[in-house]
């Protein structure tokens, strides 16, 4: 990456009067860092690490303002004035590094299942118009709720300018609630809030109205809108301007936050997570659009992820405000580093969606798999702190796990060798981005190499580690990274057959005949992306996959997406599939709910993702050797990229920190 001035990224940007330092923004995200619902420790340290590392203006995620949109989630909840409290510690720390705050409020609508106690509640809406992803099929709000909704909407605004935040932002995106009322399609109501273009967009408009009576002239009100809503019955970018020019004519809002997409469909869900296999700024023409339509700022978030992707937007005047989210999880300074001169150093998200929105999905505080730290900020030290002593420690195998723990172990202050037994750093990572729309999965190595060229590590390539290697090295403390190898089940016929392992496809050391069967034992990317790598070269396909669907230990928005993939391609899904045997024409599996068989015939070549076996043929000789070691990553059971990164980190600094 070429240094770059970004004149334009870091030019600062006036609202209301607050002076917004630079135009990187984080946007609302869903953190799962709330404490009995309120910003506690480890949300306020989470935002103050992006304030601190350069940020303009943080959008801490949306609060629920009203009761009709609790749950038992660990969302943040902003319902009365004890609050208050608590949203001012977090703003002041944002403050205290000079970047802006804005507090976000939403209310979902039709698009969650409201789940206490285990329990769905009840869910109210608009119209009683079904969602098609959480499958809730909402009952129509009263007229007079409304009226106490928007009503609560301008209360939790007030919480907000009382606790020291420079704005709020009303969520009308995403198929929310505000955005279900814009909608004729979920708007069926005879009331005053139904029915033509001004009764649809009278609750956004008066809640609008409200909010600004409640926090008076010199706070920010802004807008966060899907530019369209990519789903048969979503709303479509005409609509979407006419919203805006409306409210901006009025002098409602100050600004208009972009985004794309529905939460009220599964293929439309994407956009709001969207990941690598989507293109960089691929929105910059619908907020363009936007922009063009109206007088007042507007932010674009979608896949901006290096500060020369932003640059370029805002250029071209596509924008006023990027919004960079996903990068500084990844790298909370990026913004800093960029500023200096330091593009190079920046540690890029490569948009995997594992760690960030994959956890949230799962109920789990978010972080990153290339930066264990977000999240996590109140358990680790924002630098290293020295080790006591020095060590010559060595390091065997050179994967994500071996690449962070040498990293960690210089950071330590100790001696480190890398050894890794292959012409080249990256493990696993190297397959990973081998498969289609994946080839930035590699940009985790080069992140990782980029950090390790910043320390002192003797790094050797094409090094076997054995007892002689052990005595030539003389290291104190050992860490074992040696990965794993690909795991063959057991298969009856085996011989006869053409079995191909994954490695060597993706290598191009085999050449499958022209009927392909994929024995997916690991249901994620591998095995679909194996599918469609194939079938783009011409060969019939079939996926047999030993769970429920295809990609079901992917985060939702990655298996959606590449479900479509799979359907576009005209490629066979067959679930509950596990591999049993084999022979020159055929492969046969057992339907894993019944154990009858499913026989697959015409079958030239199977493909194996059948997963991967622990490497552990040095731990006797470091046992026998005397040596303290540890022993992390897929070498210690066969896992991810996050796994192996993150005991790189937490395991070697409690290791070799005393």
């Amino acid at each position: 990456m070429r240094s770059q001035s970004f004149e334009r990224l870091f030019s600062p940007l006036t609202i209301r009067g607050h002076v917004i330092r630079n135009r990187v923004l984080s946007s609302g995200h869903q953190t799962y860092l709330a404490e009995q619902n309120l910003p506690g420790p480890r949300m306020i340290a989470y935002h103050e690490a992006r304030a601190r590392g350069g940020a303009g203006l943080i959008i801490t995620e949306s609060a629920r303002f009203h009761s009709s949109s609790t749950s038992d989630s660990l969302d943040l909840v902003i319902q009365n004035d004890d609050a208050i409290p608590h949203f001012s510690s977090l703003a002041e720390a944002v403050h205290r590094h000079g970047a802006r705050i804005i507090g976000q409020l939403s209310h979902s609508g039709r698009v969650t299942r409201r789940m206490a106690q285990g329990m769905r509640g009840v869910v109210f809406a608009p119209s009683p118009v079904p969602d098609h992803r959480f499958h809730t099929l909402p009952r129509e709000m009263p007229t007079d709720m409304v009226a106490e909704v928007i009503a609560a909407a301008a209360a939790g605004a007030r919480r907000y300018a009382q606790a020291g935040y420079d704005g709020v932002e009303l969520m009308a995106s995403h198929g929310l609630l505000f955005a279900q009322f814009l909608n004729p399609h979920s708007n069926l109501r005879s009331d005053i809030y139904g029915g033509s273009f001004e009764n649809r967009l009278r609750p956004l408009r008066e809640a609008l109205i409200l909010v600004r009576q409640e926090i008076g002239p010199e706070h920010i009100v802004g807008l966060r809108i899907s530019a369209a809503e990519d789903e048969l019955s979503g709303l479509e970018e005409g609509d979407v301007i006419n919203i805006c020019k409306s409210l901006a004519a009025e002098g409602l809002i100050d600004y208009v936050n972009t985004t794309f997409g529905s939460m009220a469909a599964l293929g439309a869900s994407v956009h709001v997570v969207p990941p690598m296999e989507i293109e960089a700024a691929y929105l910059a023409s619908k907020s363009h659009a936007i922009k063009a339509a109206i007088p007042v700022p507007v932010f674009l978030a979608g896949r901006i992820n290096q500060p020369q992707v932003a640059e370029a937007v805002l250029a071209e005047g596509q924008a006023d405000m990027c919004a960079m989210t996903r990068a500084m999880i990844t790298d909370p300074d990026m913004a800093n580093k960029a500023r200096a001169g330091a593009a190079d150093d920046i540690r890029a998200c490569i948009g995997c969606n594992q760690a960030c929105i994959g956890h949230f999905h799962a109920g789990n505080p978010i972080s990153c798999i290339q930066n264990p730290v977000s999240g996590r900020e109140t358990l680790f030290p924002v630098k290293p702190v020295k080790a006591p002593a020095s060590k010559r420690v060595l390091v065997i195998g050179g994967g994500p796990a071996g690449m962070k723990a040498a990293l960690t172990a210089a950071e330590l202050g100790h001696d480190v060798t890398l050894a890794e037994a292959g012409p080249q750093l990256g493990g696993q990572a190297l397959l990973a981005q081998l498969l289609p729309e994946r080839a930035e999965f590699g940009g985790l190595i080069t992140n990782l190499q980029t950090e390790l060229a910043r320390h002192e590590i003797r790094i050797q390539l094409n090094r076997q580690i054995d007892a002689a290697a052990l005595t030539d090295i003389a290291p104190e403390a050992v860490i074992l990274a040696t990965g794993a190898s690909p795991y063959l089940p057991p298969v009856e016929g085996a011989d006869a057959a053409d079995m191909i392992e994954l490695p060597d496809l993706l290598k191009g050391t085999a050449s499958p005949g022209n009927r392909v069967v994929i024995a997916d034992w690991r249901c994620d990317w591998q095995g679909i992306g194996a599918a469609v790598k194939l079938r783009r070269e011409g060969h019939h396909v079939r996926l047999a996959v030993d769970g429920i669907c295809a990609g079901q230990n992917l985060q939702q928005y990655v298996r959606d997406y590449w479900a479509g993939k799979l359907h576009e391609l005209e490629i066979e899904v067959i679930p509950y599939a596990r591999l049993y045997g084999a022979d020159t024409d055929s492969a046969y599996f057992l339907h894993t709910a019944s154990n009858q068989p499913i026989i697959l015939e015409a079958v030239d070549s199977l493909v194996l993702a059948t997963g991967r076996s622990p490497r552990l043929e040095l731990e006797p000789v470091l046992q026998a050797a005397s040596l303290p070691f540890i022993t992390i990553g897929d070498c210690a059971t066969p896992r991810s990229a996050e796994e192996a990164i993150y005991e790189g980190l937490a395991e070697v600094a409690e290791f070799l920190g005393s």
